[in-house]
């Protein structure tokens, strides 16, 4: 895979260790930390939509090939050189939804 250049809002397919699989997440670290560190804070993608508050359903609109939820209760570290191709950059309109979502899953709200 190598290593790619990648952008905090950027949804990019992401391979996880088995027995998960390649899935997108939302490269959620700051640009400045982007270049210099391992891992990268990410937020997976899933089709399984449990209605939370602190999911953000993405879909067509947004970019997305399928309808999907970023679950902020799955928050994790991943390895530069598992992620891999671009899907689609987050809708700037979104990071509201995002924040919201974060700080639910964190206790915060």
């Amino acid at each position: 895979m190598g290593e790619v250049r990648v952008t905090r809002g950027d949804i990019r397919w992401y391979s996880f260790r088995r027995p998960d699989k390649r899935r997108p997440v939302l490269i959620l670290a700051r640009d400045d930390v982007l270049e210099v560190v391992g891992e990268v804070i990410v937020v997976p993608a899933t089709r399984t939509i449990r209605g939370l508050s602190s999911e953000v359903a993405l879909g067509l609109d947004d970019g997305m090939p399928v309808e999907c939820v970023l679950n902020f209760d799955h928050l994790t570290l991943a390895r530069r050189e598992r992620i891999g191709e671009l899907i689609c950059p987050l809708p700037p309109r979104r990071w509201d939804d995002i924040r919201a979502a974060l700080l639910v899953a964190c206790g915060f709200e």
